[in-house]
């Protein structure tokens, strides 16, 4: 087992991180932006070490002094995390040269899956279904507007590097293709260095569901079951729930099936997550994400399985601690994605300083947070808080828990998605189950109503703690009082 890890992440899952490793009895370095310097993940690590800047490329995704400080500080793996430089596959080569161990998979399924052209064309090959569409990048529009023509509109355009929905553009007709081709070419270059894009048959109202994929260095990969993650906006998801109300153990079986046959053709070895779109009774290969998801928790509720902790021992060289047969779901659980960001605007990002902050607590509730009272939230980063995550016997007690939670959480300074997700647990499309891709669109005017309601109910006691409750002073000196109890514990620590 390792004696030391770096990870080469912030916020909630360099914590989430840290505690496996510190159940697996290993030494942590958090690595911090100038930006981060106050972040409570680096007061959590064993030790933290600073990266002198906050622009992305000379902090986070600085590869070389990321893993020069891994060799000063002895570090023997490093775990990416998800984002930044998590399926980044020359992480793993710099690694290698550097006898350092990267937790996570093989660069050969970084590059196949990391590429959505290459990695459909596996799929096809190994007769895993896939959505029809476009199997080259697309060079000539004249080209393009044939084949959307053979794949029939409506289209959607996709970047074939990259991830999160950045760049999607669905196409109704031929007129709008060329603008839709431009525009996503132009993202994807900027965003992911590569401006190959392709084209897919549109699927009119799919339900999003991943399953959870587990590999070691021997040969043996098994799938921990479903998530349902049709909640999104923008194509970012916000709500995740485990298992997929639709699945039937008939449909889980081919379904999990055809995850295994995706993660064995490029021979995974950690933690990982096939995407499927499932729509009026068939399935799609969307895209396989070699690292571990945010949304990870609620497989754990329901499997028993910590998957991080799973992760770091394949890295180790451990072998699998499960077959198939021990994967078994026990109940239901959902998780809200808690965002500074603002739901009756369009979820605008609205970064700022944490005035109050009171977290949710009682049997079968989890919050994955990286922040705290008198906490900044950067604008330069992700806009997540926290995740809550709840677990019930069956989904409606998940629900009616999440419901109490929510109405136990309480985050002042900067709108959140707390009023849309309370609003979100009272409709009938989602008690019902009724989910797919464009829920929010189609529920907006209902979800607005209500979750208006719920702000201006919470307007007048907030402001009541804004402004007598947690005076600024206050607020600066609950923030220096964490950052000093969090110091001693890794002085304590170190002794």
């Amino acid at each position: 087992m390792f004696e030391k890890v770096l990870i080469a992440n912030r916020g909630e899952i360099a914590i989430r991180i840290m505690r496996a490793c510190k159940e697996l009895g290993i030494k942590t370095i958090a690595i911090y932006s100038d930006t981060d310097e106050s972040a409570l993940f680096t007061k959590y690590a064993d030790e933290a070490v600073p990266l002198n800047s906050s622009i992305l490329s000379q902090s986070y995704l600085d590869l070389d002094k990321i893993i020069n400080i891994a060799k000063e500080h002895g570090a023997d793996a490093i775990h990416p995390g998800y984002g930044f430089l998590s399926e980044n596959s020359k992480l793993g080569e710099i690694c290698q040269e550097n006898g350092i161990t990267l937790i996570g998979p093989n660069k050969e399924a970084i590059e196949a899956m990391g590429d959505k052209i290459t990695s459909k064309k596996l799929m096809v090959e190994k007769g895993v279904p896939t959505v029809p569409g476009d199997k080259e990048g697309i060079t000539d529009i004249e080209v393009a507007k044939e084949r959307a023509k053979e794949i029939g509109y409506p289209v959607i355009i996709k970047s074939s590097a990259g991830g999160g929905g950045i760049g999607m553009r669905t196409v109704y007709d031929e007129d709008e293709l060329p603008r839709a081709i431009e525009s996503t070419q132009k993202l994807a270059e900027s965003s992911f260095g590569d401006g190959t894009v392709y084209i897919e048959k549109f699927i009119e109202e799919p339900r999003h569901i991943e399953f959870q994929i587990l590999g070691d260095n021997y040969g043996n990969i098994i799938h921990v079951c479903d998530r349902e993650c049709s909640i999104q906006r923008r194509h970012q998801k916000l709500l995740e729930e485990a298992p997929s109300p639709i699945m039937t153990d008939e449909l889980r079986a081919k379904m999990g099936e055809s995850a295994v046959k995706a993660a064995k053709a490029v021979n995974y070895n950690s933690a990982g997550t096939v995407e499927f779109m499932y729509s009026k009774g068939e399935y799609y290969f969307l895209e396989m994400n070699t690292r571990i998801q945010v949304e990870h928790p609620i497989t754990e509720f329901i499997t028993g399985v910590d998957l991080v902790k799973e992760q770091i021992k394949i890295a180790a060289g451990e072998k699998l601690s499960y077959t198939q047969d021990d994967i078994k779901i026990r109940g239901h659980a959902i998780e809200c994605r808690i965002n500074a960001e603002d739901p009756l605007n369009d979820f605008a990002p609205n970064p700022g300083r944490i005035v109050g902050y009171r977290s949710p607590g009682g049997i079968g509730i989890r919050v994955d947070s990286g922040v705290y009272m008198g906490y900044t939230i950067p604008s330069i980063y992700d806009s997540m808080i926290s995740k809550l995550i709840t677990w019930g016997n069956d989904r409606n007690e998940a629900i009616q828990r999440m419901r109490r939670a929510l109405s136990e959480y309480i985050i002042v300074g900067v709108p959140t998605t707390i009023p849309f997700h309370r609003a979100l647990m009272h409709n009938q499309n989602f008690i019902d189950a009724n989910l797919h891709t464009n829920f929010i669109e189609e529920n907006n005017l209902d979800l607005l109503a209500d979750i208006e309601k719920i702000v201006e109910e919470n307007k007048e006691k907030f402001d009541q703690m804004k402004t007598t409750f947690l005076p600024n002073k206050k607020v600066a000196a609950i923030a220096t009082s964490v950052n000093t109890y969090m110091n001693r514990i890794r002085e304590e620590n170190e002794k």
